[in-house]
């Protein structure tokens, strides 16, 4: 056994690996231990499943991946025969017939350690007990003559598995995490830490992925609270990031010296950036070559188009304005400007003639009625039809710009503007568009690739919703205003509240029973809506699962 060190350094490496890219996040994993080494540490901790990436989904199920990872660590655990760091390292492994989400210890050249993830979530946006088995309560893991204290992420979150650790004698609490982001989330998991440090006694060091997965987004934001509770330091949100931790042992145990404390971002600010950090991710990692979208005059495609020119840059962004007889001039006026603005490329194409080439080739069975609403979806889904067209001809995802308000109540045309890969704004009540179209226009986000300045014109911010699909059309001849809507959406949504409770809490009983109608009635353009970053602590998707089929309405007591 060695002797019991008094001083150690750990490595933080807040990494973001890429989906089944096993070869290039271990090139990842092993140039941040070569960054490690050079500033003398002695342990590198990573995200959890940093190997293969996370949530890996039912892609993990797959032998072949297995045998990948497997083989992958072996190789990693053999780069540490050099006397440098240790490397603390997330994968899926195989024991058995069972597959667990593992925690490995590579030291000496070897698979020092190994600990499972003991308490696999299974709910919200996690499906973990799909893919992986639970592993027994860990004891501790040495290493170098520290006893370490390994919990893999949700074994956070639980009070079990850090008293069983403290009472087996770990020295200190060590969680790698795949924690994706959603407003407010960072102070639940630093109450979550302090909880586990107040039972235990002991000092912990969270280390959390960045980086966009599909609909989730992982915003970083490690950090160490020593055993007083107190925080020693704490890593940047959104970025790739290593921070090298210094720790002294004393009379009362373990500590870490105080380091860089980032603030946390506010609520608007953490928003903006997830969207761009999710769009960013999901264009290159998928190998598109920039975006389009509609740009109507309107404030989603405004705040859209922002988002993508912050992400990926305005030589990749491509905009298309698409008006019909309806269209203001106004609009025609605001959406030139904001991409004069942005300094995107602006093209215009008029769709009166498809619109009266359909009407001309519906004339005969539509004869003898008036029109509706099917005049209107013609529209949009003309509209669908160009934007997809330039995706296949120049290979640009489409961008759709539909919010979380319109979403919720099928306020969207299946197959028109609902076309696209990929929504910024899936997950965004319109009460939060309009904050965030203001925030932008004061703030450039960090490592934004936009200009700085009013890149949303006003005059599109104050202007009245309207799709402009009908002669003076607004939101709100079928909609309550939207601080109404958004307020009881949060509450039928996010809070599962029943009507009777919404109405306790001062909403009209009548407003509320047609807005939960028309949530329930949407479900079936929801399951055809494309992917959009995670925002709330209910997203529609993977964190909310309605059936399509549904009769079940609240009763009145």
């Amino acid at each position: 056994m060695p002797a019991a060190p008094d001083r150690l350094k750990i490595a933080m490496a807040q990494i973001s690996p890429v989906m089944g890219d096993i070869a290039g996040n271990c090139r990842l994993i092993a140039a941040a231990r070569t960054r490690a080494a050079a500033a003398g540490a002695s342990l590198v901790v990573y995200p959890e499943l940093c190997v293969v990436g996370y949530p890996p989904e039912d892609l993990v199920l797959r032998p072949s991946v297995q045998e990948a990872c497997e083989a992958a660590v072996r190789d990693l655990a053999a780069q540490t025969a050099d006397g440098g760091p240790a490397m603390l390292v997330g994968a899926p492994w195989r024991e058995g017939e069972k597959l667990h989400n593992a925690a490995l210890l590579l030291d000496g050249g070897t698979i020092a350690a190994i600990r499972f993830k003991h308490e696999l979530p299974n709910y919200g946006v996690f499906d973990e007990k799909r893919v992986f088995s639970p592993g027994p309560l860990p004891g501790p893991v040495p290493f170098r003559g520290v006893r370490l204290g390994v919990m893999v992420c949700e074994d956070m979150w639980l009070p079990d598995v850090a008293e069983c650790l403290a009472e087996t004698g770990a020295e200190m609490l060590v969680v790698p995490n795949g924690s994706p982001f959603e407003a407010g989330k960072w102070d639940t998991r630093l109450n979550l830490g302090v909880a586990r440090v107040v039972e235990t006694g002991l000092p912990l060091l969270y280390v959390n992925y960045v980086g966009g997965q599909d609909e989730l987004v992982f915003d970083g934001g490690g950090f160490v609270l020593n055993a007083d509770r107190r925080m020693a330091l704490r890593q940047p949100e959104f970025v790739e990031h290593l921070q090298i931790t210094e720790w002294r042992r004393g009379n009362e145990g373990w500590r870490c010296e105080p380091g860089p404390v980032a603030e946390p971002l506010d609520r608007l600010s953490a928003i903006y950036q997830a969207m761009v950090v999710g769009l960013r991710d999901y264009v290159t990692r998928n190998r598109f070559p920039g975006v389009v979208l509609g740009l109507s005059g309107g404030i989603d495609s405004a705040l859209s188009a922002a988002v993508a020119v912050d992400a990926l840059g305005a030589d990749k962004v491509r905009c298309v304005m698409m008006p019909s007889r309806y269209t203001s001039q106004r609009s025609l006026d605001d959406a030139a400007a904001c991409a004069a603005a942005l300094g995107i490329r602006y093209d215009t194409i008029p769709i009166e003639p498809a619109v009266q080439a359909f009407a001309g080739m519906l004339a005969p069975i539509f004869a003898g009625r008036a029109a509706d609403a099917t005049e209107e979806n013609i529209q949009a889904r003309v509209r669908g039809v160009t934007v997809m067209a330039i995706s296949n001809k120049f290979g640009h995802m489409v961008l759709t710009t539909g919010n979380k308000s319109e979403m919720s109540v099928g306020y969207a045309t299946l197959y028109g503007d609902m076309c696209g890969g990929y929504s910024v704004l899936k997950d965004v009540y319109k009460t939060t568009v309009f904050a965030l179209s203001r925030w932008r226009n004061a703030h450039v986000p960090a490592g934004g690739l936009g200009p700085a300045g009013e890149v949303i014109p006003d005059s599109i911010i104050v202007r009245p919703p309207t799709a402009e699909l009908r002669e003076n059309q607004l939101d709100q001849d079928s909609l309550p205003p939207y601080e109404q809507l958004d307020a009881i959406l949060e509450m039928l949504i996010e809070k599962e509240m029943p009507v009777r409770d919404i109405v306790a809490a001062g909403q009209p009983e009548d407003v509320v029973r047609r807005i939960q109608h028309m949530l329930y009635v949407a479900e079936y353009k929801r399951r055809q809506a494309p992917p959009g970053v995670k925002i709330t602590a209910r997203n529609f998707g993977r964190d909310r699962r309605y059936p399509i089929t549904n009769a079940f309405r609240d009763i009145s007591k």
